[in-house]
């Protein structure tokens, strides 16, 4: 089904340049975009610049090392986007077409409550064919993918330490923090720790052990720390990329990461247990949204699981 929004009777666009527009934004590049399609390059090129010049905008900067979405492209992409999931979920309602794939991208610091959600959103959509992406990543990534509309929603926290940075990166790729809950911090251990009887922690009792936090690349500011006390000096430092190897050396060397406390046994497995840290301090964990768009029927949702998963969470 060919989509036309018509003013009058000019037509201002058509869903299928929508669809190239948004496929060359993912893809990143013309020749992949266009193999990805089943067309000519010159046919996509000529599609992308039609509708640049039917809104006097320009989507995609052109260099010698490629294209790149401007910012402009980018606010218009994540109207192109909503136009495209609605216009698909129309046709599957009342034309029975389910042809397309679909799709929802989050990015989020390590959260059990983040993938419980996303996992329930796929469970209640109900789809026969899907791309659901969850992205457990960096801090800074997580911004870069929503500003940059790679993911819809994005999962961090904020506390007293980072927020005035994170909040003006934040306004600067103009996005909102939407708070879910707020925290106060705990510490993940092995059940068979030598801290694992103890009723809280302290700083002093860390010491001796192992320190485990997520790696946060070429963004590796303490202000981007996944783990909040980032600052606080520790002998034994052991970095990860993923959730399995934290866990894994958690256990077999007896280490531990400060977090939030919320845990889900299911997901995470029965060997890793919450002692409350006894610090002064708080994790106020959101989530962040473009400002200029609205979020689609699969974000609200998402939005909504988290919510009811998270509302008796404070620790």
């Amino acid at each position: 089904m060919l989509l036309t929004m018509i003013k009058g009777d000019k037509i201002l666009m058509t869903y299928k340049q929508l669809h190239y527009a948004v496929t060359v934004a993912e893809e990143g590049n013309m020749t992949a975009a266009a193999k990805k399609l089943f067309i000519a390059q010159p046919s996509l090129t000529s599609a992308i610049r039609e509708l640049e010049n039917e809104y006097g905008i320009t989507i995609f900067s052109r260099s010698n090392k490629g294209i790149e979405l401007t910012p402009e492209g980018e606010e218009f992409l994540g109207y192109a986007r909503q136009i495209l999931d609605q216009t698909q979920l129309i046709e599957e309602r009342y034309l029975g077409s389910n042809q397309g794939k679909l799709k929802f991208f989050v990015s989020g610091q390590h959260y059990s409550f983040a993938v419980e959600a996303f996992v329930e959103l796929l469970k209640r959509s109900g789809a026969d064919k899907y791309e659901f992406h969850m992205r457990e990543t960096q801090t800074f990534n997580i911004i870069d993918d929503v500003a940059h509309l790679r993911s819809e929603i994005g999962i961090l926290y904020l506390n007293k330490f980072n927020e005035e940075v994170i909040l003006k990166t934040l306004r600067d790729n103009n996005l909102s923090f939407t708070p879910l809950f707020r925290a106060t911090p705990h510490v993940f251990i092995g059940k068979n720790s030598p801290l694992a009887k103890k009723r809280y922690l302290t700083l002093e009792d860390l010491k001796p052990y192992p320190r485990l936090s997520y790696e946060q690349g070429s963004h590796n500011s303490f202000y981007f720390s996944e783990e909040i006390l980032s600052t606080v000096d520790c002998d034994k430092e052991l970095v990860v990329l993923d959730r399995a190897t934290l866990f894994n050396l958690l256990i077999g060397l007896n280490g531990y990461t400060i977090c939030s406390g919320v845990i889900n046994e299911e997901l995470n497995g029965p060997n890793i247990i919450a002692k409350k840290l006894k610090v002064d301090d708080y994790m106020e964990i959101g989530y962040i949204l473009p400002n200029s768009i609205h979020p689609s029927h699969l974000t609200s949702e998402y939005i909504e699981i988290l919510k009811s998963l998270t509302k008796n969470k404070t620790t």
